[in-house]
């Protein structure tokens, strides 16, 4: 349904993710063909990128693919380095190659991940930030937002993540400290902050005019306790089935839709169920309930 005047919008969308993918190129993955043909049948007009090299990079020709399936483009994907004294020009290239073929689909978006202070084996591989560590990241993600609208017209919504430099509520909120909002705002995926025991209702409250962009995914809190107990990675958790499709986990959806819609600005919310790897017949039920599900359970939803 349709905001109403007092409401915001919130429009549902997917992304490569919900499909299992992770990688640029994996033969476990689906393939990106069946990936649009499937998003489709779900029953949804808006993607995201993924991981770049996963749809093709030609922009004529994805956005031919795109146009053939009455698809749109909300935003790209990509993680950056920023806390490293020496991380800017790995960034840079990784972060315009995708801001590029982005800002060419039409889309006005671009998702910014944090590095990860765990490794896939649940390892320390770096030191967690200090309070100096932070005002120097949050200073250069703000430049960072601030060349990405300039080059390429696109607005940074950062992503906190599991494992990452960026995760729990805390280190959520001193980020948001940080960063100027004229260049940063945040991307709020439901998923990675329930799972790092942060309180998605709070930081809508709190931070109302720093919520740009939306990934709605649900955890399964007994599969979190396990991987909590083992001091098990994201990663494994992952293939755990940590995340699950809801209604089946926390955070519930609908107060974090009428949240929303009650603020009163548009927002895309892309469906981001973690599911890699997965079997190749399992991400389309999953995405077609998932779509009937939202959009039925909050206000101010438009798939």
């Amino acid at each position: 349904m349709k905001g109403t005047a007092e409401m915001g919008r919130v429009a549902i969308g997917t992304a490569p993710d919900s499909w299992g993918v992770w990688f640029a190129d994996d033969p476990r993955q689906t393939p990106w063909p069946r990936f649009l043909d499937e998003v489709v049948a779900a029953g949804y007009t808006r993607i995201e990128l993924g991981p770049y090299g996963y749809l093709p990079t030609d922009p004529v020709r994805l956005k031919d693919e795109l146009d053939q399936r009455g698809l749109t483009m909300t935003a790209g994907t990509t993680f950056e380095q920023l806390h490293r004294p020496d991380g800017w020009e790995s960034t840079w290239r990784d972060v315009a190659r995708t801001a590029e073929l982005t800002a060419a689909m039409g889309a006005k978006h671009l998702v910014v991940m944090p590095s990860m202070w765990r490794g896939d084996n649940g390892e320390i591989v770096e030191e967690r930030l200090d309070h100096e560590g932070q005002a120097r990241h949050g200073q250069a993600v703000t430049e960072l937002g601030r060349r990405l609208a300039e080059e390429f017209g696109l607005r940074t919504q950062y992503h906190p993540h599991a494992d990452g430099h960026v995760d729990t509520q805390d280190t959520v909120e001193r980020f948001l400290e940080e960063t100027d909002s004229a260049h940063v705002n945040l991307c709020l995926d439901t998923g990675h902050i329930s799972y790092c025991g942060g309180d998605n209702l709070e930081l809508i409250r709190k931070y109302p005019d720093r919520i740009g962009y939306l990934h709605l995914k649900q955890v399964d809190p007994k599969v979190l306790a396990e991987v909590e107990a083992e001091g098990l990675s994201v990663d494994e958790a992952v293939r755990r089935g940590v995340f699950v499709e809801p209604p089946n986990g926390v955070p519930e959806l609908p107060p974090v839709l009428d949240a929303l819609a009650a603020l009163d600005v548009d927002v895309f919310a892309i469906v981001e169920q973690d599911m890699y790897p997965c079997a190749p017949d399992a991400p389309l039920p999953i995405a077609e309930r998932t779509l009937a599900y939202l959009s039925t359970a909050g206000g101010g939803v438009s798939s």
